[in-house]
């Protein structure tokens, strides 16, 4: 992601409707003192960063909440009844329930120690490895050594999580065009139909490969403001999809059985790192902050984020319920491939959900390209529009040729959920907590530690035991 300053705001920060100016509404005294110096950090001068924040185009509450339901109602929503296939209808529902509770809480804490660290630093906003490194910057002295290294830290994971996601978003195209194009292949040369459109990883990888120009082409897009009305489309297609999915779950629904309401603890991994590929948003989280009006009402018990990951929650638990109660064992890992083929409204649905997640596609690479080029932007003064270029096509090229390594989408989402997403959302904001509150202390009884020890204990199992189920499928699937 683009690290936000104080100076200008970055493309990836003001990628945001416009709206009017409100009126601040609440005013917000904080004098810290760093135990070190004895001294107020605000050096007895009251200071707001909200109030003192500028933004172009700032965005209302309702503008935030909208934002963040995008980014967090994507293409892992469709993988959700894939998810309950390794929990059961039961622990399904409360394995999501925990999983968005973790995942929020990690969300919430990471806002809170950017407010705390304004007041620290006398800035105004913050990215995700601003954060990171100004927690260390600023707090104890033996880790001060460490701020560039945690902000460079930040940034790789961030850069590994969305270029791990983009190439499942190009399996999850070719899958949602590819058995569209095999039904019509098979029907003209007289071969009977699969009603389960079943695709070899030859196909699919042949699929694949024939994206590489056009997401060459999207990723040359060399604005993200260009690529706004690809947003919007990417969305409306979405949207046509999922409410057109969503009446195939409900028609023919089977009773609940005694087979699909638990599954053995051995598979839950595989939820676990599914679930959190769906549902985590961390990379899009302080790019919302940062243009909101009143940014201290994305936290609290009411707040934008708490409203917005409640909505969320409840959809993923009916998705994931409805689908793998009407697919049973035979869901796949995108759950538009199980609708049945032969149907135009379904031919529909996978058509528009290609669609959709091939625009998606070119905003959450932007990501990848904004990462990648800021670190490499000053070794090439004198020719830096053919050299970012040149970034651009190597980067989407190793994007395709993974997806074309690795043509299973459950297995590419299970690996991107458990190692990306449990290092970038769940370990990350709990260190950098830990390290935010070093020196203001942490709470009655020290209650903030030995909360995030348990945080770090769920997260560092997702990691390991997620990822070696990961592992494991790839193999099986390769091998």
């Amino acid at each position: 992601m683009v690290e936000s300053t104080n100076k200008t705001p970055t493309e990836m920060h003001t990628f945001l409707p416009q709206d009017e100016v409100l009126t601040n509404k609440y005013k917000v005294q904080v004098v810290a003192k760093d135990p070190e110096v004895a001294v107020p950090l605000t050096d007895h001068k009251s200071f707001n960063p909200f109030t003192e924040r500028k933004v172009d185009n700032p965005t209302t509450d309702c503008d935030t909440l909208t934002h963040l339901l995008k980014a967090a109602l994507g293409t892992g929503t469709l993988a959700m009844p894939y998810a309950f296939k390794s929990s059961g209808l039961i622990g399904g529902i409360f394995g999501t329930i925990f999983v968005s509770l973790i995942c929020t809480h990690c969300s919430y804490i990471l806002v809170k120690c950017a407010h705390v660290l304004y007041h620290k630093t006398h800035r105004t906003k913050m990215g995700f490895a601003d954060i990171a490194e100004n927690a260390f910057a600023t707090g104890p002295k033996w880790g001060r050594k460490f701020s560039k290294f945690s902000r460079y830290t930040i940034q790789i994971c961030l850069l590994i999580t969305y270029f791990g996601t983009c190439s499942a978003y190009a399996c999850i195209i070719a899958e949602n065009f590819g058995q569209v194009i095999k039904y019509y292949m098979d029907q003209h040369a007289g071969i009977p139909i699969d009603p389960k459109m079943e695709l070899s990883d030859n196909f699919m990888r042949t699929l694949v490969a024939g994206l590489f120009i056009p997401l060459t082409l999207l990723v040359y897009v060399p604005d993200l403001k260009y690529l706004a009305p690809f947003s919007m489309v990417a969305n409306l297609f979405m949207g046509c999809g999922l409410a057109i999915t969503f009446y195939y779950l409900v028609d023919g629904l089977p009773s609940i059985t005694p087979e699909v309401l638990t599954r053995p603890l051995g598979d839950f991994p595989q939820f676990f790192g599914v679930t959190i590929f769906a549902m985590e948003a961390i990379g899009v989280i302080m790019p919302l902050e940062n243009n909101m009006k009143t940014p201290q009402n994305f936290v609290g018990i009411c707040g934008v984020l708490n409203r917005g990951m409640s909505f969320v929650t409840l959809i993923y638990i009916l998705l994931g319920f409805l689908g793998f109660l009407r697919y049973g064992e035979g869901v796949k890992a995108v759950v538009t491939s199980n609708l049945p083929i032969h149907l135009v409204p379904a031919q529909v649905v996978k058509v528009l959900i290609g669609l959709a997640v091939f625009f998606t596609f070119g905003l959450q690479f932007y990501v990848c390209i904004d990462i990648g080029w800021t670190m490499l932007k000053e070794r090439f003064p004198k020719r830096p529009r053919l050299a970012e270029y040149t970034m651009r096509t190597i980067m989407v090229t190793i994007c395709v040729l993974l997806a074309i390594a690795i043509p299973k989408i459950g297995p590419l989402v299970e690996l991107v959920g458990a190692f990306c997403f449990s290092l970038l959302g769940l370990l990350a904001p709990v260190g950098i907590e830990i390290i935010t509150y070093w020196n203001v202390g942490f709470g009655r009884f020290n209650w903030i530690i030995y909360k995030n020890i348990l945080v770090t204990l769920i997260g560092i199992t997702a990691l390991i035991l997620g990822t070696t189920s990961a592992i494991q499928s790839i193999a099986r699937e390769m091998f």
